[in-house]
């Protein structure tokens, strides 16, 4: 039986938060326990207006399976827990919150990575499990209307007797929902051609923070009025609780091979990546494994991967079977052109589905060499793949620490994963201090401090350090245009001054101090 992780812990922690988890800036120790007693008991007796008995949990034994995401470092009990059944008892638990100011978090199923369903400690957590229901798949249309608590793999198996398929495909598909990769925008290894969250998604219909409908985006080929579809897309869940989702369904290739490329360095592999786009070839998949990650995949799954080299590539190509050879042939003339110093292309389905096996189980995988390990969420240009995966080795010798890489290669989104023990706490500080340096050397790189995680409150000083205190502003007042007493999702996404200015006090970047307008005594 393979190990695995006490507790994984995924994405750099906030260095100015604490670990046992309180980024809305309160001191639960210090808190006046008789005041939260009474608020629980006015806004749950307000709450049973509106909903049954049996949708509001109050009792820790109830409401502690809420307390935190897929990023288990950080974790607050939720005052009170609602389980709404439909469209008008969702309506009315908002409509509530609305009227006492009770914050709200909506939670999908709590794979999260970034923290973005950390329950607010005063506020109420929605969990929209109930929502699960596939209303229409349209195959002359090739579209699907599913709630939002509809699996993602669930949309595909819904739409295969109609040879569709829901092209989105991040390594949680099996138990993430359709609203939480809309809330975060998610990927995954096909996305390079096929596109995020953002690009398969036609509508988006939703409540506001008052309970009031709206949405985003049509069904048609255009909108009346601002189309705000992306905006909404990504947004964290800090604009509207989504209801329903209307997907793009794409008809199911007629062939797919996987394409195993080994390379004696990591620098010849990243440069690999880059010359394949720049022959203007663009594959189904195109991930990255360093050697280290390789083998700990290998001995997880047995895909038949290459031990012997330093990094190599899984190259997908799909389509009609002329084009797929094609397209083979031409990744392979550039793979070998690049240096490549064995290649293996699936001979079959089985095989093909063999080779993605060891990426797609590459986290639980590495549970066999570490007690914890922190999942690292960037993204920067292909180009500077190789410089990243040096910068990263010179980090493990800095931190003294080990990490593991894996790259969805195709669009620059990176995931290393630092290996840690958190039970020791001197290896927790050297881990988040990795992972900052991480996301800040991506920055450096020319880019950003997230990929498909999402910034939740996993990333909110990297946010200080990447954007300005005027860019900053301008997120707060798209999110106040749509919430304006700031009740969806609080202390998410957008740091305040303060913190930053806090984060700053211990911070240089590119030997400057950051925000050198704010007055220093």
């Amino acid at each position: 039986m393979q190990a695995v992780p006490h507790s994984t812990i995924h994405g750099a922690m906030n260095l100015a938060t604490p670990r046992s988890g309180n980024p809305h800036g309160e001191r639960p120790q210090a808190a006046d326990a008789a005041q939260l007693t009474a608020r629980t008991a006015e806004v749950s007796a307000a709450l049973a207006r509106v909903l049954p008995a049996n949708a509001i949990l109050t009792g820790r034994e109830q409401t502690q399976p809420y307390e935190c995401d897929g990023l288990t470092a950080f974790r607050v009990l939720p005052m009170i827990v609602v389980l709404p059944e439909n469209e008008a008892q969702l309506a009315a638990t908002l409509r509530t919150c609305h009227s006492l100011r009770v914050p709200v978090v909506a939670r999908g199923a709590g794979t999260g990575l970034s923290g973005g369903a950390l329950p607010h400690r005063a506020g109420v957590t929605v969990s929209l499990a109930k929502f699960n229901k596939i209303l229409k798949v349209d195959p002359l249309s090739c579209t699907a209307v599913v709630q939002c608590g509809v699996r993602n793999l669930a949309i595909s198996e819904a739409a295969a007797p109609f040879g569709l398929y829901y092209a989105p495909d991040p390594s949680s598909q099996i138990a993430c929902t359709i609203g939480g990769n809309v809330a975060e925008n998610s990927g995954g290894v096909h996305c390079l051609k096929y596109g995020l969250t953002l690009h398969n998604v036609l509508r988006v219909r939703g409540l506001t923070a008052a309970g009031e409908p709206v949405e985003f985006g049509s069904e048609a080929l255009d909108v009346p009025g601002l189309d705000l579809l992306a905006i909404v897309i990504g947004s964290e869940g800090m604009l509207a609780v989504t209801i329903d989702v209307t997907v793009k369904l794409v008809p199911r290739p007629e062939l797919a091979r996987c394409m195993l490329a080994s390379f004696a360095t990591v620098e010849a592999a990243g440069e690999a990546v880059a010359n394949v786009i720049a022959q203007g070839i663009v594959p189904a998949g195109l991930e990255l494994m360093d050697r280290r990650m390789t083998e700990v995949a290998e001995n997880f799954v047995h895909a038949g991967y290459d031990l012997t080299a330093a990094a190599i590539l899984l190259c997908e190509s799909d389509g009609a079977p002329e084009e797929v050879e094609e397209e083979i042939a031409a990744m392979r003339r550039v793979l070998t052109e690049s240096g490549a110093t064995r290649i293996e292309v699936s001979r079959d389905e089985a095989q093909r589905l063999k080779f993605w096996s060891g990426r797609k189980n590459a986290f639980p995988a590495s549970g066999g060499i570490s007690p914890d390990y922190m999942c690292m969420d960037s993204t920067i240009p292909r180009r500077s793949l190789a410089r990243m995966l040096l910068a990263i080795e010179g980090m493990e010798i800095k931190y003294g620490l080990r990490c593991v890489n894996v790259f969805h290669a195709g669009d620059g989104n990176l995931h290393p994963l630092i290996l840690f023990d958190a039970s020791d706490p001197d290896q927790f500080r050297r881990c988040e201090l990795f992972g900052a340096e991480i996301l800040e050397e991506s920055l450096r790189l020319g880019g950003t401090v997230t990929g498909e995680h999402g910034v939740g409150v996993e990333k909110l000083n990297s946010m200080c350090v990447q954007f300005s205190p005027a860019e900053r502003d301008r997120f707060l007042a798209v999110k106040r245009a749509f919430d304006a007493e700031e009740l969806l999702n609080p202390g998410k996404v957008i740091p305040t001054l303060q913190r930053c200015a806090e984060y700053g006090k211990m911070h240089v970047h590119r030997g400057m101090l950051p925000f050198p307008e704010i007055p220093r005594f």
